[in-house]
């Protein structure tokens, strides 16, 4: 089965390519000209359905497989946030660092060090007839300091339940059985198989 990805983040990219490895994987800008996505939901799930929804409806084929993710971290100290608003939290053209930085200055500014956090990964599929949404959750907590340079977005400053180490400084093995997003993916492959 062909998966048509709703996303061009290559971090997401590779993570839902080696995790549905059974699958080929392609991300929908390698098929269709890219187009903005308005993403105004107010929950990871709203914005995973509008996500595929918006790439189901662009391909004018019925039969193709439509998957898409919405992710982000919610912090305790900061009341949610970034919440839905984490790849754009440093504004508009924000990069991971600058979100990164951002989330840590504001972490500070409340004179704490760390705080209880976790992931939330909201993942939709959609083909002919079928609108689908599964979650997966990741929890832990983040420091106002960065460690490791793997993963991406905010990895380096989040150190998951039960660990000492960050996603940055932990072993790709390890945070492929911890991810949000892998305990997500586990379900939707559970809807995968039945199409």
């Amino acid at each position: 089965m062909k998966l048509v990805l709703a996303t061009s983040n290559k971090g997401k990219l590779r993570e839902i390519k080696a995790l549905c490895s059974e699958y080929e994987v392609i991300p929908y800008s390698e098929l269709l000209d890219e187009f903005e996505i308005v993403e105004d939901g107010a929950t990871f799930k709203e914005n995973a359905l509008i996500k595929a929804r918006a790439v189901y409806e662009a391909f004018k084929d019925e039969d193709v497989v439509v998957l898409a993710d919405d992710s982000g971290i919610s912090i305790e100290v900061l009341d949610g946030a970034p919440g839905v608003y984490s790849a754009r939290y440093g504004g508009e053209n924000a990069t991971d660092k600058d979100n990164l930085q951002k989330v840590i200055d504001d972490i500070k500014a409340k004179g704490v060090q760390s705080s209880d956090a976790y992931y939330t990964a909201a993942i939709a599929i959609v083909t002919k007839g079928i609108e689908r949404t599964v979650h997966g959750w990741m929890h832990g907590k983040v420091i106002t300091q960065t460690r490791g340079d793997g993963g991406f977005g905010y990895d380096p400053m989040f150190i998951p339940q039960g660990y000492t180490q960050t996603l940055g400084e932990l072993d790709d093995a390890i945070k492929k059985e911890l991810s949000h997003r892998s305990q997500a993916l586990r379900l939707a492959k559970k809807i995968l198989h039945t199409l």
